[in-house]
């Protein structure tokens, strides 16, 4: 499952999220797992050495989630940057959330 050569697609609900079995498979496309939350959504924390570092980080993951068309939740510290994917049309994890996050390790 080569997840980086894979383009997130629109959302707007209808669609089934992800089952417990699926997830997992999808976690085995990613270079590192990503923790996940009652099976709603998944995330990680980012660490940098100082805050510009930090906000470079923010900005490409900005620039990338607009390409993709799918936003991710960041919680902005000092030196860290926790991630947080899923998809809000329904209200669980879809395909384009493993998506963006295999892309989103490729830029740390």
């Amino acid at each position: 499952m080569e997840l980086t050569k894979r383009k997130c697609k629109p959302c707007e609900g209808g669609v089934p999220k992800l089952n417990t079995a699926e997830i997992q498979e999808y976690q085995q496309g990613l270079k590192e797992p990503w923790e996940v939350a009652d099976e709603m959504k998944i995330f990680k924390a980012f660490k940098f050495k100082d805050y510009p570092e930090v906000i470079g980080f923010v900005n490409k993951v900005a620039d990338l989630a607009e390409e993709e068309g799918h936003h991710p939740v960041m919680h902005v510290f000092f030196s860290v940057v926790h991630v947080e994917l899923w998809t809000h049309a329904i209200l669980g994890l879809s395909e384009n959330d493993f998506i963006l996050a295999a892309k989103i390790d490729e830029l740390y």
